[in-house]
């Protein structure tokens, strides 16, 4: 046997070469465009028409379909996007997966990849060490594309040739010639070498150049394509483990669209593999079908050219060689044709039947009770994708909604305030005071650990500017939900003391209430739309800063009068202006946080 060990080594390191390159391609140009592609994908989702048409463009631009399912998952938990919407995009995003098969086919037999890729390395080095950002998210994208092309080049070197090394694939080869029996079988390979390497490209790839060296039929080669579309599903399926029920809902939704699509084109599969070969041959590209006889024959009736053709011993320009090359080419379009084809078709059928898969994914993927979610991260989960821009995304997502939770502990702690003392409901109360304020203190580490394991990441300027204000930010949203349990504790304290507050104290805490109440909600549209933070929302802020401390200094002086008057105890006295203190303290923090929007805005805008 002439393959060795250190060939399959270097079959495994060309396959590695490739996928790094698929990896670095996609992150440069989110880096370089992530958040419009979030805006883009926020604004052109209202049907399920647009939502296949971004889905598509999404993905075809940054290459990755998982990476486009992140974003439609916090886009449905957020309430901006229906289920029923991010399943178009889901399909949409089939479709622009698309892309790299065509890109590999129209450049990957068509010129001399040396030629091209240090070139373009050569290009990108120079781009990573200037200081712009964009300019550097280029050059990482011009390194993973010419990484991705020496990794095909690599791949097709060092695949074991089939007929020198025949034990090597026997067990495929016995199953080459049973009719459809065969197709099963290599779609179902297909699938299994996509969840492998986690890539639907580089299946592609190696089936494009088995393919084209006539170790398997055209036939077979689309049936390993046709189970890669399956196996491309496990990614967002293993990153939607740890997730919620709309992560969950998300991956088994490009899984069925998949696996329904892949059944139907099963049914007919014979048809339609040679309406696609008829179809690539009308286009003027040739019979994709006539290179694996032309091969074949060539070693029943010409052993000593077969040879030759194999360990490249052939003169360049040979009359098989330039035969070859031509049917590589013809190979390369119906492979591409037949991906496209099926995604499309498979796209017109079920674009009508999306409330039908709505409806079945929602009854496979049951939702939880609320309670059981309420206080779990929504947006974010111990697994990270390779996107750590998108992973950023998620955080800031997650961030809005920590801050809400954390504003609803401020309408328990007010409901408090007017509670009975030693009452079975004040006690409930400040249970689930307390609760609220564990969950706060678990939630900030959480997300805080999440941001780290993002800040570990190839990330731009902007998304390390980006981590370093969110981690500040939550730190101070959880210090307003500190003051909201202080404030519990000293209602504790006033009800073991036995000391009463007068209508006018409570009048006076729930003016301070609605001021700090609406900063809070100022706060919390700024973070949810914290990249579009105008000046007006900022001065509103501000101002309403202002009245908090000037309400302050109000009941600080007439607190005083009050009780020189004997208007109220010394006590009740010393507990209202404590709580009152809370929650000026509360404004300072809310206004610590809008004083980080305030600077990460402009960080961004630079």
């Amino acid at each position: 046997m002439d393959y060795s060990l250190l060939n399959f080594l270097s079959l495994l390191g060309a396959v590695g070469l490739f996928l790094y390159g698929m990896k670095v391609m996609s992150e440069g140009l989110q880096k370089a465009a992530g958040d419009r592609l979030r805006g883009i994908l926020s604004a052109m989702t209202k049907n399920r028409f647009t939502g296949t048409l971004t889905g598509c463009a999404i993905t075809a631009l940054i290459q990755s379909s998982s990476a486009s399912t992140v974003m439609v998952v916090s886009f449905v938990n957020a309430g901006l996007m229906t289920l029923s919407q991010s399943m178009a995009v889901i399909m949409g995003a089939n479709v622009g997966t698309t892309f790299t098969a065509w890109i590999i086919s129209l450049f990957g037999f068509k010129m001399d990849i040396a030629a091209v890729t240090l070139p373009l390395i050569g290009l990108a080095v120079v781009l990573l060490f200037t200081n712009k950002s964009k300019a550097k998210s280029t050059g990482e994208f011009l390194i993973g594309f010419a990484f991705l092309f020496m990794g095909l080049n690599m791949i097709s070197a060092n695949v074991p040739d089939l007929q020198s090394n025949p034990e090597m694939f026997a067990v495929l080869k016995d199953y080459a010639s049973m009719g459809l029996w065969s197709i099963l079988i290599f779609a179902l390979v297909g699938v299994v070498i996509t969840m492998v390497i986690q890539s639907s490209a580089a299946t592609f790839a190696i089936t494009l150049i088995m393919c084209s060296k006539g170790w398997i039929t055209f036939d077979l080669a689309c049936a390993l394509v046709l189970g890669s579309n399956i196996g491309t599903t496990i990614t967002p399926i293993l990153a939607s483990l740890s997730g919620n029920t709309a992560a969950k809902r998300t991956a088994m939704g490009h899984l069925l669209f998949n696996l329904l699509g892949t059944i139907w084109c099963l049914c007919i599969f014979v048809p339609f593999a040679d309406f696609n070969a008829w179809l690539t041959e009308a286009i003027g590209q040739g019979d994709p079908t006539q290179l694996y006889r032309y091969v074949t024959n060539h070693e029943a009736t010409s052993p000593e050219i077969y040879t030759h053709l194999f360990d490249n011993s052939l003169p360049q320009g040979h009359e098989v060689l330039s035969n070859i090359l031509r049917m590589q080419m013809s190979v390369s379009f119906g492979l591409s044709i037949f991906h496209t084809t099926f995604n499309l078709v498979n796209l017109s059928i079920m674009i009508w039947l999306t409330n039908l898969y709505v409806k079945i994914v929602e009854y496979l993927v049951p939702a939880k009770h609320d309670g059981d979610e309420e206080f779990t991260l929504k947006f974010i989960s111990r697994g990270l994708l390779n996107a750590s821009e998108l992973n950023i995304a998620q955080a800031e997502k997650e961030m809005a909604l920590y801050a809400e939770r954390v504003g609803r502990m401020m309408d328990i702690a007010q409901n408090l305030v007017h509670t009975k003392e030693r009452s079975e409901e004040f006690t409930k109360l400040y249970s689930r005071l307390e609760k609220y304020e564990d969950i706060s203190d678990r939630m900030e580490l959480e997300i805080a650990q999440y941001l780290n394991r993002c800040a570990e990441g190839r990330l731009s300027n902007e998304g390390k500017l980006h981590i370093a204000a969110m981690l500040n930010i939550i730190s101070e949203i959880e210090s307003i939900a500190d003051c909201c349990m202080g404030v519990g504790k000293i209602l504790e304290r006033k009800q073991q003391s036995n000391a009463t507050f007068n209508d006018e104290i409570y009048h006076n805490i729930d003016t301070m209430y609605t001021y700090v109440k609406e900063a809070m909600k100022l706060m919390v549209g700024q973070l949810q739309d914290i990249e579009n933070v105008g000046e007006r929302r900022l001065i509103d802020s501000y101002n309403k800063e202002r009245e908090i401390n000037n309400m302050r200094n109000v009941l600080r002086s007439s607190n005083i009068e009050n009780i020189n008057s004997k208007h109220y105890e010394y006590q009740a006295g010393i507990y209202y202006m404590d709580i009152v203190g809370d929650l000026e303290k509360t404004g300072d923090y809310i206004i610590n946080v809008v004083d980080t929007i305030r600077d990460q805005f402009r960080h961004t805008k630079v």
